[in-house]
């Protein structure tokens, strides 16, 4: 005997078969491991820390243009600092984007001549320097001309 409704059709069974439900798993686990291998390194690049370098290095000039004061960069062996000229002396800025940075481990700085400080004056002229930050092989160069241009060359 069939079971039937009032209308005298046969009842529908709800849920989902058991090779539905593995369908779907498999789906949902083969996405999954599509966004795991496109989710990026965490950690920094010599790259991206070459570029960060150098976008510092030109917000210090726009600095010194816009305040009208001369803004100097100070390269350590461990990092960078940012100083202002004040009654004629050098003292440190540390407020807002100019921080004192250190470079990430393993990380290598040195600049031709053996240049330690970049100093940019009011009207946005600057001491040329060329730095090159080295890391587990990789090499980036930043360079400043006389007029103030920051170059970031990866390779």
């Amino acid at each position: 005997m069939t079971l039937t409704s009032a209308t005298g059709a046969s009842p529908r069974r709800s849920g989902f078969t058991l090779v539905e439900m593995m369908v779907v798993l498999v789906v949902l686990g083969l996405m999954a491991a599509v966004v795991v291998v496109a989710i990026p390194d965490g950690r920094m690049t010599l790259a991206a820390e070459g570029e960060r370098f150098a976008a510092r290095l030109k917000r210090a000039q726009e600095e010194a243009v816009l305040v009208n004061r001369p803004v100097q960069v100070a390269l350590t062996g461990d990092g960078y600092g940012f100083q202002v000229r004040k009654a004629g002396v050098w003292t440190p800025l540390d407020e807002g984007p100019f921080r004192p940075e250190v470079w990430l481990p393993q990380t290598r700085a040195s600049a031709d001549r053996d240049v330690r400080r970049i100093s940019f004056d009011p009207t946005g002229a600057a001491t040329p320097a060329h730095i090159t930050l080295t890391r587990a092989g990789r090499t980036v160069e930043v360079s400043v001309d006389a007029a103030g241009n920051v170059v970031l060359d990866a390779r």
